[in-house]
């Protein structure tokens, strides 16, 4: 299967200006499992999710990042990747990706 690299280094780049502080950073990365990222979901309350790093290979998921990018840029109150929609929205669209 080939690798699109573009695609890829443009999630890495959305990935990298979404910054933790170094104390978020440390506590959350002993959260997240190797292979995997975290993301917080939803319109008011965020609910965390812990992703595995094959879905930033996924052209509708790149095609998500892109769209909250567009419409909310990357001042995220929690500090780290935030996608603003519903939490059952999300749970939908990630169950999909699951299944291809």
């Amino acid at each position: 299967m080939p690798i699109r690299v573009p695609a890829i280094m443009h999630v890495k780049q959305l990935l990298r200006r979404s910054v933790l502080s170094s104390k978020e950073a440390a506590s959350t990365a002993k959260n997240v499992p190797k292979g995997y990222f975290a993301v917080y979901v939803g319109e008011d309350q965020k609910k965390r999710f812990v992703l595995p790093i094959s879905y930033l290979n996924e052209p509708s998921f790149q095609k998500l990042l892109h769209k909250a990018e567009e419409e909310f840029g990357f001042d995220h109150p929690m500090g780290a990747l935030t996608i603003p929609c519903r939490e059952e929205v999300f749970i939908n669209f990630t169950s999909g990706i699951n299944r291809s």
